[in-house]
């Protein structure tokens, strides 16, 4: 007997058509993604913004002014995004280079007479001849013979500042194609809208759409979250730093604020506010900085936080505490919007699969 295939049009023919159109489908996906690997950090960021943005973009439209000239409005939120990131960059670097004459003629002092032991060493409960013995055979003497600085030499620095360039460099460009994609995504307005709920609803059937919104509405939440959040702690540890005689207060109140809105960043910076105080004599306001900063970071990043994240997205507390760390440590920054996000599909699935 001699087997014959099956007819183009029975239901066996059209099922091996569909399974192999989805293959080819998600080869060719794969592919595609793999060509634009590097690009993929600018589309990701520039879905962020524009999800937090679409609520303003959809107010701007219905205004008679804006109506159907989605090209000026694209414009004018892809500026105000470049400036809301350049100019605190450009503010910060005129403050930096205005201290930079003065911290180059410490940096000689110290390179020809070392840096003398501080007052605070003596007072330390603990350790104190440890830490001024240490500090005699290393920072007391001419840092350009110290042996601690001895790691310091010039190819290490050239090293370094190459380094550093090629990030800075590498950031920048990422920063640029994401303004361009942020642009042709609010340019597409609700065409492209329609097309993403479409395709949801083809993917995942009738609750497709409701999973994209909620899916939107987590990112959008924790994006609120960072920003309020570290707006928070920018003005708590900004009045630290005023009341405990940091320099530059508000300037590094700002910085502050910023670095809050990423995890585990604003100890870095009231620490070294800290570090700074010690070194000058001052233990008792160093130490009540530090100590603050510990407070207001730790009730705002374990409670305030995925308390306004997990109410916007009626995610648990664990689930948001897991989604920013989780996401954060696996994707890098961009993961603190995916995590939420991945944690609202899972929640939105198992809902279904409970039922």
């Amino acid at each position: 007997m001699i087997h014959r295939p099956p007819a183009p049009n029975s239901a066996n023919g059209q099922k091996i058509q569909r399974a192999a159109s989805a293959a080819l489908f998600a080869a060719l996906v794969l592919v595609a993604l793999w060509v634009v690997r590097e690009f993929i950090p600018a589309v990701a960021w520039a879905s962020v913004l524009a999800i937090v943005l679409w609520p303003a973009y959809r107010a701007v439209e219905r205004h008679r002014w804006f109506q159907r000239r989605t090209t000026v409005i694209a414009t004018v939120l892809t500026l105000a995004i470049a400036l809301l990131v350049v100019l605190p960059i450009t503010v910060t670097a005129i403050q930096a280079g205005g201290e930079a004459h003065d911290l180059f003629v410490w940096f000689h002092a110290a390179q020809e007479n070392g840096v003398p032991v501080p007052e605070f060493v003596a007072h330390l409960p603990v350790g104190s001849h440890q830490v001024a013995d240490w500090w005699q055979a290393n920072l007391a003497q001419p840092l350009k013979t110290s042996s601690a600085m001895k790691s310091l030499h010039g190819d290490a620095v050239v090293e370094f500042g190459r380094h550093f360039g090629v990030r800075a460099a590498r950031a920048s460009m990422t920063f640029a194609f994401m303004l361009v994609t942020l642009f042709v995504i609010f340019q597409a307005g609700p065409r492209f809208s329609g097309t993403l709920v479409r395709g949801a609803q083809r993917a995942f059937g009738a609750d497709g759409a409701d999973l994209l919104a909620r899916m939107a509405a987590a990112v959008r939440a924790t994006v609120t979250g960072l920003v309020v959040v570290g707006l928070g702690e920018g003005v708590l540890l900004g009045a630290a730093y005023l009341v405990t005689g940091v320099p530059h207060a508000a300037l590094l109140g700002t910085v502050t604020a910023v670095a809050a809105m990423l995890p585990f960043c604003a100890p870095v910076v009231f620490g070294l506010a800290a570090l700074w105080l010690l070194v000058q004599g001052s233990v008792v306001a160093a130490i009540g900085l530090a100590v603050w900063g510990c407070v207001v970071v730790f009730v705002a990043e374990h409670f305030v936080r995925p308390v306004l994240i997990g109410n916007s997205t009626r995610l648990p507390f664990l689930l948001v505490l897991f989604g920013i760390l989780g996401g954060a440590t696996t994707f890098g920054l961009i993961g603190i919007f995916i995590g939420p996000a991945l944690m609202t599909v899972l929640m939105v699935l198992w809902a279904n699969w409970a039922e």
